[in-house]
């Protein structure tokens, strides 16, 4: 069984469980995951994990991510993006790059957004693009986001304005909704007409492979030229090494404990700990000054 992580660049027209699918097929295991979806018409990094590596995929998922996109002002759509049906347009809209980036300045920060209707928010045990395709709109209730940075990166005039922009943002962050709630700050109709992921986690565009490219990659076995590890995945996290001799302990459940010279590590915070040989034992939760327990045990495989 293969275990680690790949970041692959997911194509339009796909879903990430399509690509997991897809991963599941050309590996020939069963447990493989991903990190978080990504819309079928948006492209970019979707991390796959797989074997002891989808223990840790809520980590990876709970990482900021790097979006590049394009707003377009002038019409909104009942999906909020190009795909949609128009729901209100006008003709001309009137924009300075001042206006613009004031605007952007304003949705820097924690900010409140309305699940799209089209997302995968379930309201009474249902998802909300379950109801969206049946032509009902139910009630739903605005959730938090965090937006790091916001810039405008290009702007192309005319009677309806595009604005190309790059946004980093938190886990649950609705970037279509994003472009709505722009535009009405402006005053006019707004919707979302492409989407790239750049980042997420670690992992970045140049660092993905195409579903065609890990094709081959089957074809020739060479996984582990694809794969990062699952403590590899997870650079966040302050490392500390420890002696292989205490390995077997270690997959028992000891408790890592380290000097007085050593440097403090802020409390709560988890930590990576390997052997001296390089294998990566398990994520720990630091719970005093000088002591951390096991969270996640990785044994050897």
């Amino acid at each position: 069984m293969l275990h680690g992580v790949i970041p692959v660049k997911k194509a339009a027209g796909m879903t990430s469980h399509d690509v997991v699918a897809r991963i599941r097929r050309l590996a020939g295991q069963k447990r493989v995951g991903h990190t978080g979806t990504l819309d079928p018409d948006v492209v970019g990094v979707l991390p796959i994990c797989l074997g002891q590596a989808t223990r840790i995929a809520e980590y990876v998922q709970h990482l900021p991510k790097r979006y590049q996109g394009t707003l377009v002002l002038g019409r909104a759509t009942d999906t909020q993006d190009a795909s949609g049906e128009t729901i209100a347009e006008v003709a001309k809209v009137d924009i300075t790059l001042d206006q613009i980036d004031e605007a952007f300045s304003r949705f820097i920060g924690e900010i409140e957004q309305m699940p799209p209707m089209v997302s995968a928010v379930k309201v009474d045990g249902r998802r909300l693009y379950e109801y969206a395709r049946e032509g009902k709109e139910v009630k739903r209730s605005p959730r938090k986001a965090m937006i790091y940075s916001l810039e405008r990166i290009d702007f192309t005039e005319g009677e309806q304005p595009r604005i190309d922009f790059d946004v980093w943002c938190s886990k649950g962050t609705y970037v279509r909704t994003l472009c709505v709630d722009i535009g009405e700050s402006l005053g006019v109709p707004a919707h979302m007409s492409h989407l790239v992921r750049m980042n997420s986690g670690p992992f970045t565009l140049e660092d993905c492979f195409t579903l065609e490219e890990l094709a081959e990659v089957a074809f020739q076995n060479t996984w582990e030229s694809v794969l990062t590890g699952p403590g590899e995945a997870l650079p966040h996290f302050p490392s500390i090494i420890l002696s292989d001799e205490d390995y077997g302990e270690l997959m028992n459940g000891l408790s890592v404990e380290w000097e007085e010279d050593e440097p403090l590590l802020p409390e709560s915070v988890r930590i990576r700990v390997y052997t001296e040989d390089g294998r990566f034992c398990g994520l720990y939760r630091q719970v005093d000054e000088r002591t951390a327990d096991p969270e996640k045990v990785f044994r050897e495989w």
